[in-house]
């Protein structure tokens, strides 16, 4: 009964607009004044608890970081370079598009960033070129997905916390999920873009002017380097990485001219707020979890999954198609703050792999930022471009079935996401 108070709680909190953070927080307080397993005292101990955890310390640097060189205003860098690789092939603009969300998700982390840097700048190009909108808003916002995959990402941290798994290790293995997903969608676009006969956006003027570009962005480009190379090879922690993530933007910054006092003042603010509703949904999740706890819920779960779950292959499709739902119909952190405690134990009940449970839980979840009726990044682009959401779905249906594709073999072919892991003996 009290679980099922604490998911009616939830639900009407969300429908009626109450932020997530205090969405979690008071679905979590119903449950526990129901159940009557501990006094008040427990909310603030357990919120505590829930943020007493150094890789936690990650998210506000990452946030900074993220902040700090979006303000330093290196997209155009970005898309030029990306114009110099893959602006000669046939639907050029298509292409730089996709690669330069690629390039751009090292260094945001996050998918809506992306779609809003990326597709104000692209959008209208595209059009200007002859792309139909509702395609130049798809490949948008599909593209951005690889934000959260491709490392840094704080949705990787949060979950990593959840699962007891390494951020490295989270970090090295969303790599070539996110890599694979940009040539998937680079080939629907080359396919798309014969069809319709879109032209390369440039001439291919040698790898000699690659390398011009290159230098040029090379102060964005860099920084994903630097923060993974330190966390794989373990010169720093993944907190540590968000600090040096956070110095080395101020340095492009300060060099540049383009962060000044006044702009940093505003930058700190602004990852301030964004860092603490993060880090207040953490902790009210870590409340809502030991509600859960109290109640065997996972247990519960568990059982019920041993009696009608068959065989592994059973349980991974399990997996995808409850995580691929809640996506579509939660915000992201509040689907993990719901399902990872509880389907974490079955799944390493039936030898399925923490890390692989992550990265499932990773791509799926953030599969929800494209499929109504939730997609942030589909409505946002299907503003940009001046176009109805539902028509812009309708065109990204190719680009998310790369996407599938990609969770797909994940799921299938461990080996896959694992092996850049247990390579770096992550």
């Amino acid at each position: 009964m009290t679980v099922a108070v604490v998911g009616i709680a939830f639900f009407v909190l969300l429908v009626i607009g109450v932020p997530i953070a205090f969405a979690v927080g008071w679905a979590a307080l119903s449950g526990l004044l129901h159940s009557g397993v501990g006094s008040l005292i427990v909310v603030p101990q357990r919120l505590f608890t829930g943020l007493d955890s150094f890789p936690i310390m990650a998210i506000p640097f990452f946030v900074a970081a993220g902040y700090i060189m979006n303000d330093c205003d290196l997209t155009d860098q970005i898309v030029q370079f990306s114009k110099s690789l893959v602006g000669h092939i046939t639907g050029g603009l298509a292409h730089v598009n996709i690669a330069a969300s690629m390039f751009f998700a090292g260094i945001s982390g996050s998918a809506v960033a992306d779609t809003a840097a990326i597709g104000g700048m692209l959008i209208p190009s595209m059009v200007k070129q002859g792309y139909d909108r509702d395609f130049s808003a798809a490949v948008t916002a599909t593209s951005s997905v690889m934000a959260p995959i491709i490392p840094p990402s704080i949705p990787a941290v949060i979950l990593a916390v959840m699962t007891g798994v390494s951020v490295g290790a989270v970090f090295a293995a969303g790599v070539l999920p996110g890599l694979l997903i940009g040539m998937l969608q680079m080939g629907v676009a080359y396919l798309f873009s014969r069809k319709h006969h879109y032209r390369p956006n440039n001439r291919w003027e040698g790898w000699g002017n690659v390398g011009r570009q290159f230098l040029k962005a090379a102060p964005a480009l860099v920084m994903p380097f630097i923060i993974l190379g330190g966390v794989l090879s373990g010169v720093f922690t993944a907190t540590e990485a968000g600090a040096v993530a956070v110095v080395y933007g101020l340095a492009i910054g300060l060099a540049t001219r383009k962060i000044t006092a006044r702009s940093l003042w505003k930058i700190l603010v602004r990852s301030a707020v964004t860092s603490s509703v993060i880090l207040v949904v953490i902790g009210a999740a870590n409340l809502l979890n030991w509600v859960i706890a109290t109640q065997q819920v996972p247990a519960m779960v568990r059982n019920y999954l041993d009696s009608a779950v068959t065989s592994r292959a059973m349980m991974l499709a399990l997996l995808n198609v409850v995580f691929l739902v809640a996506g579509m119909l939660l915000e992201g952190i509040a689907a993990m703050t719901l399902l990872v405690p509880i389907l974490l134990p079955a799944a390493v009940a039936w030898g399925i792999d923490p890390l692989l449970f992550t990265v499932m839980a990773l791509i799926n979840l953030n599969l929800g930022l494209v499929t109504p009726p939730v997609a942030l990044c589909l409505y946002l682009a299907a503003d940009i471009a001046e176009r109805r959401a539902e028509t812009v779905f309708v065109k990204a249906l190719p680009f998310i079935g790369a996407l599938v594709v990609v969770m797909l073999l994940v799921t299938y072919v461990p080996g896959f996401t694992l092996y850049l892991p247990r390579l770096l003996g992550l």
